[in-house]
């Protein structure tokens, strides 16, 4: 139930960042349920590989290289998908963003609300 409720709170937080940038468009909400889907399925798989292939820029870079792979990743989930459409890599980056720091007002909403998942009942 958590995760569908996720799901469903990333798709809406993708419809608002679309009023707030100009350069992301998604076409109705369907479109943006499947994109917040594709963006999620990327950070957990697509990423982490990013970030082990880039480990000594981010490493220089202090870890600001990390901005530059989320909006790859944003970018990335555009590409694959006709109704989100992200129109540069600023828009990229600033979408990316955004979207991350939705997430997580969202995580820590629904931590509240669900309460800690990282503690299982006992068997």
């Amino acid at each position: 139930m958590r995760m569908l409720v996720r799901w469903l709170l990333l798709s809406t937080a993708l419809m608002l960042l679309t009023q707030w940038d100009s350069g992301i468009e998604v076409r109705n909400y369907g479109s943006a349920m499947l994109a917040a889907l594709v963006i999620g399925l990327l950070n957990a798989f697509v990423r982490p590989l990013l970030i082990l292939l880039t480990l000594p820029v981010t490493v220089l870079t202090l870890g600001l290289f990390l901005f530059v792979i989320n909006a790859l990743t944003f970018q990335m989930a555009s590409s694959l998908l006709e109704g989100f459409q992200v129109h540069g890599f600023w828009h990229a980056l600033f979408g990316s963003v955004v979207y991350s720091l939705c997430s997580i007002v969202i995580d820590a909403a629904l931590e509240r609300l669900f309460g800690n998942r990282s503690q299982l009942p006992p068997m």
